[in-house]
């Protein structure tokens, strides 16, 4: 489900729309199909896998992240498949086609859209004899996807996120790797049952120019498990690369429908924001934590992409009963922090005003869901000092997402 805020002349607008999608259309005739955590056991799946001889049909559900490419907008997932709508009335048009044969049996939803440079970012996984990640990018205008680097895959890994400097892409490959013999079981739940925790391999992270192409360093950290970036930017001569870090899969596999489909919250491991800094001489990672608490979804301003960053936002994770708000400083460890009770916070999205005078100096939405009026909030906080200054009720509760992104229009 696509949702949207539009703020015009002091109010709030908000409508949402069903992508209609072969996903949305199996699902209205009552056949299910497998997504991230999402079980579809039975003959049709038994089927379904002999008729292909190979990898299933990817999914359609474009229920992760949105992007705009060339004018269009575009709802992407994992899945190498994406769905252009109407940024008005979202409306589905069709899908999105990039106008290539760039591979990818998995791809990032997850673009890292430059402002310094005007190009996205995103890399594809190609399985194979020899699984590879393909690192791309898109520039301002273009529907084409232009290969930066091809590097070989350990596993290969499932990677949700990218980093990118002004001179360097950064991959972090954790030990969760992907099974190809699991993802063809017909009895496999979703995404959650393709993965295989090996927690005797160590993290590797990825350091690639983005220019000639070339893999620059390869270093190895402790086993670990990560979702998503924080930012990357260069630092006398080594990489900073700020993460949420969790220490092994736990956070998957209670991303599985049996672990949500109950009261309450399932008891998940809280990320940990770290810093890592990379020495791209000695291919070495000093790792340092940043927040005590926990954190997820962390986000920053748009035009520190790339650039050196000072503070991070994100939803704070380690109350019962609730979801915070959070906001870092990367530099000293000092945090502020948002909280009511039975209120759950999604993924905040930090605005900077037109002509800021500070990193900071600028808004917060965020969007939440209030569990005792059974009512989906969007709230809007003073980006310097984290104070409330709005709040919108809908009159009726929202399903949680994933991904958003401000569009100024």
């Amino acid at each position: 489900m696509l949702r949207r805020y539009a703020f015009e002349n002091g109010a709030l607008r908000y409508s949402n729309r069903f992508l209609r999608t072969e996903a949305y259309g199996d699902a209205m005739d009552g056949r299910l199909t497998g997504q991230f955590g999402t079980d579809t056991r039975g003959w049709r799946r038994i089927v379904e896998t002999i008729r292909s001889l190979g990898l299933p049909e990817p999914t359609d559900n474009a229920n992760v992240h949105v992007a705009e490419v060339d004018g269009e907008y575009v709802a992407l997932t994992e899945a190498p498949r994406r769905i252009a709508f109407d940024p008005e009335t979202l409306e589905t048009r069709g899908e999105f086609r990039f106008e290539d044969d760039f591979p990818e049996h998995l791809t990032a939803a997850h673009l890292v859209d430059d402002p310094h440079r005007e190009e996205l970012v995103g890399f594809t996984t190609e399985f194979g004899r020899r699984p590879t990640y393909h690192i791309y990018r898109v520039p301002a205008g273009s529907r084409s996807r232009e290969r930066i680097a091809s590097i070989d895959a350990n596993g290969p890994a499932y990677i949700h996120d990218v980093s990118v400097t002004g001179e360097h892409v950064v991959l972090v490959e954790s030990p969760l790797v992907i099974s190809v013999l699991r993802a063809l079981n017909p009895f496999s739940q979703g995404v959650t049952d393709m993965l295989d925790w090996q927690p005797d391999r160590p993290m590797r992270v990825l350091v690639v120019d983005r220019e000639s192409g070339e893999l620059l360093a390869e270093p190895t950290t402790a086993a670990a498990f990560t979702f998503h970036h924080v930012n990357a930017y260069v630092e006398d001569g080594s990489i900073i690369l700020d993460l949420v870090e969790f220490s092994d899969d736990r956070i998957v596999g209670a991303m599985a429908m049996e672990e949500l489909d109950g009261v309450g919250f399932p008891s998940v491991p809280d990320g940990r924001l770290f810093r890592y800094e990379i020495d791209l001489e000695r291919e070495r990672i000093d790792r340092s934590r940043l927040y005590d608490g926990g954190m997820e979804l962390p986000r920053i301003v748009r035009p520190k992409i790339g650039r050196q960053h000072r503070y991070a936002f994100g939803q704070a994770t380690d109350r019962d009963g609730a979801n915070g708000l959070v906001k870092v400083d990367c530099e000293t460890g000092a945090a502020q922090e948002w909280w009511e009770r039975s209120v759950f916070v999604e993924e905040p999205i930090p605005i900077q005003k037109p002509d800021p005078e500070a990193e900071d100096d600028g808004v917060v939405l965020a969007t939440a869901l209030d569990v005792e009026r059974e009512q989906t909030i969007l709230l809007v906080f003073d980006a310097t000092v984290l104070t409330e200054l709005a709040r919108a009720y809908l009159p009726h509760p929202e399903p949680f997402g994933f991904h958003g992104r401000f569009f100024e229009r």
